[in-house]
């Protein structure tokens, strides 16, 4: 009897869902994310964190097995997206990813035909793979290089 080496694969991979709401009813989850992630490991003052859009967007969080949230991101009602966030134990599994793209199916839903994003330029290459197209030059943000990226619906 052969063995599968994809099928290993798959059952090995983390398994995560996603939540999609508004900030009252995400914050909690949300918030200790980005707290994790911008504050405390990329060191952005916490006061450049929150800022009056959070009760305005739909939210997106990714909850790992254990039901802990592990990822987040936020898509604003003009289109544009930000906040996306993941915890250092979950990245590189596809949570980053799955947010974006439901975050992306949402904008589309909504009617818009173009998302837009400031971007880490650490993270431009997640974007560009997610058929994010650069655009501009690098500007800073919260002391952070960030470039802005845009992409069809």
């Amino acid at each position: 009897m052969s063995s599968n080496p994809s099928r290993s694969k798959l059952s090995a991979a983390p398994r995560f869902r996603i939540e999609l709401g508004e900030w009252s009813d995400l914050q909690e989850d949300a918030q200790s994310i980005r707290t994790e992630v911008f504050v405390f490991e990329q060191k952005i003052p916490a006061e450049l964190e929150w800022d009056i859009m959070d009760v305005q967007c739909l939210h997106a969080v990714a909850y790992d097995e254990e039901d802990r949230p592990i990822g987040t991101g936020r898509l604003l009602p003009d289109g544009h997206m930000g906040r996306m966030a993941v915890l250092n134990r979950a990245r590189n599994c596809g949570v980053g990813a799955a947010i974006l793209r439901t975050l992306m199916d949402q904008a589309k839903m909504r009617g818009h035909t173009r998302v837009q994003l400031n971007a880490q330029t650490t993270a431009e290459s997640f974007y560009l793979r997610e058929g994010f197209e650069r655009e501009g030059d690098i500007f800073l943000e919260a002391g952070i290089d960030h470039v802005h990226m845009s992409k069809g619906l």
